[in-house]
């Protein structure tokens, strides 16, 4: 079986000048894990994914306290941290995006996506045409649900 026989072909894409807030919101709000980054000619320049976003906000400290006759007193006003919190949310999706994308043609074999999706440790790849259009997406939620509706 083809990876067209099971791919999602009604795929929410973001373009790279959107921000990091937009690719958070449409993430949350549509229950996904990654959204693949289009250009105006829907071709896929890179894919951000809730990993990506996770990871940038692991990096952000919060507030440092200084202990002090028994209590915590913060050396960073709650201001300030907000604001830094903000501006990483603030960041466009070519910022964050993973660029260099594993892509797979429709006419691969499901054993080929599953195969590349375990060694690269990855949830989902876009397919694309010869010119790196997207056309779909095959996710591991595709390829167990053919493999467990087949039995």
């Amino acid at each position: 079986m083809k990876v067209k026989d099971i791919m999602t072909k009604e795929v929410v894409t973001i373009k790279e000048d959107d921000t990091v807030k937009d690719a958070a919101r449409i993430l949350n709000d549509m229950n996904l894990s990654g959204l693949p980054v289009v250009d105006e000619d829907n071709k896929i320049k890179g894919i951000i994914t809730d990993g990506d976003l996770l990871r940038r906000v692991s990096t952000i400290n919060g507030p440092s306290y200084v202990q002090l006759l028994g209590g915590g007193f913060p050396l960073e006003s709650k201001k300030d941290f907000l604001e830094r919190l903000n501006k990483s949310i603030g960041y466009l999706v070519k910022e964050m995006m993973t660029k260099d994308v594993i892509i797979i043609s429709e006419n691969a074999g499901i054993e080929e996506a599953a195969t590349l999706m375990v060694s690269k440790k990855i949830k989902r790849i876009p397919v694309a045409d010869d010119k790196k259009k997207l056309i779909g997406i095959i996710s591991r939620k595709d390829i167990m649900k053919h493999l467990f509706d087949s039995y």
